[in-house]
C-alpha cells in the first residue's frame, strides 16, 4: 500500500503544486489516479486533497478523459442487441434536482413509445445538492429501475429499450468517494465527468448538460478525445438535460471537431410558459400522471421537451412535428400504456 500512496502523491505534487509550477496530469496519469481513488488504494487525506486541487486548477479535456477511461475500465458495462437502433444516452448531474420539477422522465417516456432506447445514469442522494434522483421519480410513476444485477439490466434493456445504470446496484467502487463530496462541501471534478461518462458501449447520441459555458467546450474537447461521433450539450434546468420553458435555449452540436450552437425559443412554438417548481415527489406524481393525460402544469413543458428531443433523435423531421407528435401520443394515451407495460414486464420477469 504504502506504494500506491507514492505513486498517488506523484500526482497530487503535480497539479497541487501552484499557480506557477502546477502543471496538469496527461490522460494515462489521470486513469491511473482515478483507479487508485476507486479502490481506496489512496489515503483519505490525497483524495479530499486531489479533489480540491483539481476544482481549484479545472480539469483539462485530457484528463477529463483519462477519468473517464478509468471509470470505463472499472465500472459497468452494457450493450445494444442487434435488432434495437442507436440508443440516447442522458447525462445529467448525479446529485439530482431541487429547484424545477423535472420532465425527463416522462420525455423518456414518449420516446420509447417510439422504439427509441433511452439510457440514464445515477445514484441515491448525494452531495453537495441531495436532490430528487432518478429512481424516486420513476418509482413514483410506478416502476422500479433498482435492485437489478448488471445481467437483469442488460435484459430489461434488451426487452424494454430502457436502462437505468444505478451507482449503488452496478459501481460500488464510486460510491466509495460519495463521503468525500459531503466533507469538502463543492462538486469535485467528477461531477463535470459524470455528465459525460457513458457504460454503453458502441454507438449512440450522447446528450448531456451543463450550467456554465466553458464547461460545454470542454466537454466537445472531451468526448472528441474519447471518439464520440454525435454528441449534443443542453444549457438546461439545474444542469440537466430538461429545456426551460420560460426562457430561450441554447443547444450544441458537436460534430467532426466542428461545434455549432442553435438558440431556441419556446414562444415560437406557443409552448412558452412557467417552469413548475419543485415541491415534493407527492405533488410531482400528481402533476406527471395529469402531464401524461394532456392536461396539469407540466403539459406544456412535456410537449416542448418532446418535440426537441423527437427531432433530434430523428423521430421527426422538424421540431413543428416533434411537438403535434408529441400531442398525439399523449392524447391517445399511448404513453401510459407503455409506462403499464414496463411495469408488468419487471413484475412479471424480475420480481416473481
Amino acid at each position: 500500500m504504502t506504494n500506491k500512496y507514492e505513486e498517488f502523491k506523484t500526482y497530487l505534487k503535480k497539479i497541487g503544486s501552484g499557480e506557477f509550477t502546477g502543471k496538469s496530469l496527461t490522460r494515462e496519469e489521470t486513469k491511473s489516479a482515478v483507479k487508485l481513488m476507486l479502490k481506496e488504494e489512496a489515503s483519505a487525506a490525497q483524495i479530499g486533497g486531489f479533489m480540491i486541487a483539481h476544482r481549484i486548477r479545472r480539469p483539462i479535456p485530457e484528463e477529463l478523459a483519462g477519468m473517464i477511461d478509468a471509470y470505463i475500465e472499472l465500472g459497468p458495462k452494457i450493450q445494444s442487441p442487434s435488432n434495437q437502433c442507436q440508443p440516447i444516452f442522458f447525462g445529467m448531474p448525479f446529485d439530482g434536482r431541487k429547484k424545477t420539477a423535472p420532465i425527463y422522465p416522462l420525455t423518456t417516456l414518449l420516446l420509447l413509445t417510439q422504439k427509441q432506447p433511452v439510457i440514464l445514469h445515477g445514484g441515491s442522494r448525494m452531495p453537495v445538492k441531495y436532490g430528487v434522483t432518478h429512481n424516486e421519480l420513476f418509482q413514483a410513476l410506478g416502476i422500479n429501475l433498482t435492485g437489478l444485477s448488471i445481467e437483469q439490466l442488460q435484459s430489461f434493456f434488451n426487452h424494454n429499450n430502457l436502462a437505468l445504470i444505478h451507482q449503488p446496484d452496478h459501481f460500488p467502487l464510486a460510491e466509495n468517494l460519495i463521503p468525500y463530496r459531503d466533507q469538502i462541501g463543492k462538486r469535485p471534478p467528477l461531477a463535470s465527468m459524470e455528465l459525460i461518462w457513458t457504460c454503453h458501449q458502441g454507438s449512440h447520441l450522447h446528450i448531456s448538460g451543463y450550467v456554465h459555458s466553458p464547461t460545454e467546450e470542454r466537454h466537445w474537447k472531451t468526448l472528441e478525445l474519447m471518439g464520440e461521433q454525435n454528441v449534443i450539450t443542453i444549457k438546461g434546468l439545474e444542469g440537466g438535460i430538461d429545456l426551460s420553458i420560460s426562457r430561450s435555449s441554447t443547444i450544441g452540436q458537436y460534430k467532426n471537431q466542428h461545434g455549432t450552437r442553435t438558440v431556441f425559443h419556446p414562444k415560437d412554438y406557443e409552448c412558452s410558459g412557467k417552469d413548475v417548481e419543485w415541491s415534493d415527489i407527492t405533488e410531482w406524481k400528481k402533476f406527471a400522471l395529469q402531464a401524461l393525460n394532456g392536461e396539469g402544469p407540466l403539459i406544456k413543458a412535456l410537449e416542448w421537451n418532446t418535440g426537441i428531443y423527437f427531432f433530434y433523435a430523428g423521430i421527426s423531421s422538424d421540431i413543428k412535428e416533434g411537438i403535434n407528435k408529441a400531442k398525439e401520443v399523449i392524447n391517445s394515451g399511448f404513453a401510459l400504456k407503455h409506462l403499464e407495460k414496463l411495469i408488468n414486464w419487471r413484475q412479471q420477469n424480475i420480481n416473481s
